[in-house]
């Protein structure tokens, strides 16, 4: 049997389940618990015709145009677990299991899709269609983590979503099937979701698991049972109805206490995996107003406070929340691959470390330190939804996610 895929959420909801004429969108990011995710932000940018974009594994043909991207990513590698661009679409990526084997060979990872949808997409269907044409032209395949003694493969589910709807997108090698979503409350994980609703699929998807013998054609196409393995398909996640509870009232706040609630599984920490990083994003259906994106930065949320970010003319870089560079002397590029673990650590990822010890070490001054965290995230999200009523907001969030995070590691100093 292949390796488990790591159990990540991702969240979406709509009106009328979400409040204000918001769309809350939300995402727990686990991989293996050394690996650091840092944030980082990449500004629009034209391209010269002809020119190539290298991902984590391959080079591939760069458009002309980009898109602002603010991303959350494993930082050995080029994708992104989850992301933002400027258009207010975000994308997340899951690691599935399916009846297919993923490929070993080297083409674009999961993350490197996610990345590649944010930065030309400027809606959720139009990064879908960018997502769907490179998996048909390059394919998808190489490991998933940064480890010379085995390789780690996976299929890729993804959760795409804007202002105004979402798409679930699930795939096996090149094919692949997607939902459209509209309203209500959606959740996705390291298992295949798709059943007979299905939105948009790859013009061979039925032909070809007809050649397999996986289907007969005889009863209703059901992706999740055809490309499953088992009972793998069913129903995931706990945390989906944490959020239905909510009735109409589906907030950031809302989400950050599902993405930090451990009973459910929603908050992975065994001793395999952690939820490495996360983030919550705040669309109003109103397109006169920003889109509001909470980054952790740092591992397990129930221990984190998420930051914001909105996209505005003069972004600053963050280098606390941005890991070491190696360049190509990185081992992640050199072949073969992975054959030395550098310490890839930055300054916000340090001084949680030791955050967490305090935690651990001496629970009275850890209780006071996480009080002190939460009422500092607390006023962030207030400043935000008072932001999120005005459009005179540009001047005052230039510098916020910065802010945040200096103000975050003085706490720890």
């Amino acid at each position: 049997r292949m390796a488990a895929a790591p159990p990540s959420y991702c969240f979406v909801a709509f009106p009328p389940c979400s409040k204000d004429g918001l769309v809350v969108f939300g995402k727990n990011s686990a991989r293996p618990r050394d690996e650091v995710q840092e944030v980082v932000y990449f500004a629009a940018a034209d391209h010269d015709p002809g020119s190539k974009v290298e991902c984590t594994y391959i080079e591939i043909e760069q458009v002309l145009k980009t898109h602002a991207v603010v991303l959350s990513r494993p930082s050995w590698l080029w994708g992104a677990e989850m992301g933002a661009n400027e258009h207010g679409v975000c994308v997340a990526n899951e690691a599935v299991v399916t009846r297919e084997p993923a490929s070993e060979s080297e083409a674009l990872l999961g993350m490197d899709l996610v990345r590649l949808g944010l930065e030309r997409g400027a809606t959720a269907k139009e990064a879908l269609d960018v997502i769907v044409a490179l998996l048909e032209e390059h394919g998808q395949g190489g490991n998933y983590y940064e480890d010379g003694n085995s390789c780690h493969t996976f299929q890729s589910a993804f959760l795409i979503v804007d202002r105004n709807e979402a798409w679930i997108l699930e795939t096996s090698g090149k094919y692949w099937a997607a939902e459209k979503i509209t309203e209500g409350v959606k959740c996705i994980c390291n298992q295949l979701s798709l059943t007979t609703k299905i939105d948009a699929e790859h013009p061979e998807l039925r032909n070809y698991v007809r050649s397999q013998g996986w289907w007969n054609g005889d009863s209703d196409f059901n992706f999740s049972e055809v490309f499953s393995l088992a009972d793998d398909h069913l129903a995931c996640c706990s945390g989906k109805e944490s959020l239905e509870k909510q009735g109409g009232d589906v907030s950031a706040q809302a989400m950050i206490d599902v993405l930090r609630d451990k009973d459910s599984g929603v908050c992975v920490d065994s001793e395999s995996f952690l939820t490495t990083a996360s983030i919550v994003s705040v669309l109003p259906q109103d397109p006169s107003f920003p889109c509001v994106h909470y980054f952790t930065g740092t591992p397990d949320p129930s221990r984190s406070i998420f930051k914001p970010f909105i996209f505005v003319d003069d972004v600053k870089l963050v280098p606390k929340v941005q890991s070491p560079s190696f360049g190509n002397d990185d081992p992640a590029k050199k072949i073969p691959r992975f054959q030395e673990k550098p310490d890839r650590r930055h300054e916000l990822y340090k001084a949680h470390e030791w955050a967490r010890s305090l935690l651990e070490n001496d629970q009275d001054k850890g209780q006071k330190l996480m009080r002190i965290m939460l009422d500092l995230e607390k006023q962030g999200l207030e400043a935000m939804e008072d932001i999120l009523t005005r459009t005179d907001f540009f001047s005052e969030v230039v510098d916020l996610f910065y802010d945040c995070v200096d103000t975050e590691l003085k706490f720890f100093k």
